[in-house]
């Protein structure tokens, strides 16, 4: 398999970008699509489907296809995949049923494909990526490769969207099914964010409503241990610094803890909603800011899957969380960088709302402040 990495800052800059990839006979079938929202996505997506191309597609909080991130772009990864060894779906979820959808999608994969994999794109403020990866297990095994991200909108965290081939959606999954005997896929999702403090007990929860810890208001004793000022409703870069720098590590008896930051506080009790589950009676760890040691545990994790799961690939996928370029700023590229020479392939990648993978040892979860990457080769 080919693959081959453009980007544009309009449609036009995409077309020339595409028509001068296919001057030498490269003729792509699939394209993943990172854009953000603030492009017109219906016209590239026009450029793409005129020429018979299966279009994954997610808005971001940024782009890349190498190290040098963008924002207001179109980064796109181009793949002559063999039509046989891929499929596109796309469904919508209006009730909620995030679960059953991802059943439905499983269930037609499984019987394309003998061994289904996947890649996902979610839109939604209120989409459960943990119950989509439930349904997606229930058909295919808990052992099924499936990696992803949420999709972003520039940072306003209003209204996301997955794209296809003539579809949108605010609230969709976006999902290329793969035939795992023709197509190996690998991926792994790594934070580097450190613990600090000892292990204490979420003594109050209700899924991703967090209300106290060690029964103190969780926004307190997240304050306390953070030495964060101005926790008031006032304070409007409030949730970043907490959601960026002090995110909670929920502790897994089974691999890697899984970050979960506050993003959306209830005032009347103290209480925030995480990203993900904490479940009442679970342990949990305060984080300490990130440093270069973050960027490095990304690194080192996606050179481990090299050595131990993955010496080739044709192309790479990246779902970074947008809070580790909050906090990273400018030293984000170095982590890109990194990323990208362990293979010295093709690369596109977007800032995410959330990541779906398997972190290292785990299961799969839908995480935050996490670098999810996804390496992909085809058979010959």
């Amino acid at each position: 398999m080919t693959a081959k990495s453009i980007k544009g800052k309009s449609p036009e800059e995409i077309q020339a970008a595409l028509q001068q990839s296919m001057a030498e006979g490269f003729k792509p079938t699939l394209a993943i699509c990172f854009i953000s929202k603030s492009q017109n996505r219906t016209a590239i997506c026009k450029l793409l489907d005129q020429a018979g191309i299966a279009i994954f597609g997610c808005t971001t909080n940024g782009e890349f296809i190498d190290e040098e991130t963008e924002k207001g772009s179109a980064a796109i990864l181009l793949l002559d995949m063999n039509k046989e060894n891929f499929q596109v779906y796309f469904e919508e979820y209006p009730d909620k049923n995030f679960r059953d959808i991802a059943w439905g999608i499983a269930q037609k994969a499984k019987e394309k494909f003998s061994i289904p994999a996947f890649l996902i794109g979610i839109s939604g403020d209120a989409t459960d990526g943990e119950e989509i990866l439930h349904g997606l297990e229930d058909i295919a095994g808990m052992h099924v490769n499936a990696y992803g991200g949420a999709a972003g909108d520039d940072y306003t965290f209003v209204e996301t969207f997955v794209f296809t081939n003539g579809k949108d959606s605010n609230a969709a999954m976006v999902c290329i099914a793969l035939d795992e005997t023709k197509v190996e896929i690998k991926g792994v999702a790594t934070c580097g964010w450190k613990a600090v403090g000892t292990e204490k007990i979420v003594t109050k929860s209700e899924g991703n409503h967090v209300y106290t810890v060690d029964d103190i208001p969780v926004l307190d004793i997240t304050a306390k241990y953070g030495g964060i000022e101005g926790v008031n409703p006032e304070n409007t870069n409030l949730l970043l610094e907490i959601a960026a720098n002090f995110p909670l590590q929920l502790q897994r008896e089974k691999g890697d803890p899984v970050m979960r930051p506050g993003l959306q506080v209830d005032w009347s009790d103290r209480s925030f909603y995480t990203s993900g589950s904490v479940p009442q009676g679970a342990k949990v760890r305060f984080s300490l800011p990130p440093d270069w040691d973050v960027m490095d545990k990304v690194v080192k994790g996606v050179q481990n899957l090299k050595e131990t799961e993955m010496p080739e690939a044709d192309a790479l996928v990246v779902f970074s969380c947008a809070g580790r370029i909050m906090s990273l700023g400018p030293l984000m590229s170095e982590e890109l960088e990194g990323v990208k020479k362990v293979w010295n392939v093709p690369m596109a990648g977007m800032f995410s709302n959330a990541e779906l993978g398997r972190a290292t040892g785990g299961n799969l979860e839908m995480h935050n402040l996490t670098t999810c990457c996804v390496a992909l080769k085809e058979r010959k």
